[in-house]
């Protein structure tokens, strides 16, 4: 465990597998025929490893792939906040997300330490300018994250869900560090459905492709894996379903229009 001037950094096994599923990529299960369920520690490995290397064009591809809507989205969800709330961001990135949030007390959760420098360095300056004090940066997995209980008056997701080893898991632990009435954001790929999934693959196999290597300007970008966690992600309706079962109420999710490339999922921790 490392102290910084901000907070404390946890530094998580992660040679140790979590969760109680752990099917390979390559597996698909009966739900629209993808495997929402999980990735098994090897391939998250590789996955992780992928997701630092988009750092240096993180923004630039995001922007080009989604026409822009990126911001849209983050802005969305942001709005569910209101000033003042304690809440954590579940894989945070490069803090494209956290350094707009403003007049909350923010905790950054990522894996990957590489990506929880550059979010320090982001949205801590983002936070200076505005006379806020700095966030909390916790390196951790979404299945093991070392906070207390019924801490959070709201924790998002931004593009980290799909990405999580066992996302049931991850939930579970999302829902233990909520307190009672709290709300769990997540925006997510889009996929109402297995058609509707085929043309996210699509998109995601040919256009995101073009633009990552015209970015980057390497026909080995890192964009090439990441499409599989789309194509391996379950339906918006499995994903409400699983988010009821852990115990969330008033759970909701629904595509973002005009272009219906996101998903938005609700769900609040009952009161005790």
């Amino acid at each position: 465990m490392e102290r910084t001037a901000v907070g404390v950094l946890f530094h998580s096994d992660m040679s140790k597998e979590v969760g109680t599923r752990h099917i390979p990529m390559g597996a698909r299960d009966a739900t629209g025929g993808y495997d929402p369920s999980g990735i098994d520690l090897e391939a998250w490995t590789i996955l992780e490893a992928q997701l630092e290397a988009t750092i240096p064009n993180y923004d630039r591809v995001n922007k080009l792939m989604t026409f822009g809507q990126d911001k849209r989205w983050r802005r969305n969800v942001r709005n569910h906040a209101t000033p003042g709330m304690k809440v954590l961001e579940v894989g945070c990135g490069p803090g494209s997300f956290a350094e707009d949030l403003v007049g909350l007390d923010v905790t950054c959760l990522d894996p990957s330490l590489e990506m929880l420098k550059v979010a320090k360095k982001r949205v801590d300056a983002a936070r200076a300018s505005r006379g806020e004090e700095p966030a909390v940066y916790v390196e951790a997995i979404a299945e093991s994250i070392p906070l207390e209980d019924n801490t959070f008056d709201m924790v998002f997701c931004l593009f980290s869900f799909r990405d999580f080893q066992d996302k049931r898991k991850g939930l579970e632990e999302i829902y233990r560090v909520l307190k009672p009435g709290g709300q769990l954001v997540i925006c997510d790929a889009g996929k109402a459905n297995w058609f509707h999934g085929l043309a996210g693959r699509i998109w995601m196999a040919t256009a995101v492709q073009v633009l990552a290597r015209i970015v980057t300007k390497d026909k080995n970008h890192p964009w090439k894996g990441l499409a599989n966690t789309y194509s391996h992600y379950g339906t918006n309706g499995y994903y409400r379903t699983m988010i009821k079962d852990v115990g969330y109420q008033e759970v909701q999710g629904r595509l973002l229009w005009p272009f219906a490339m996101a998903s938005r999922f609700r769900g609040t921790k009952p009161e005790q």
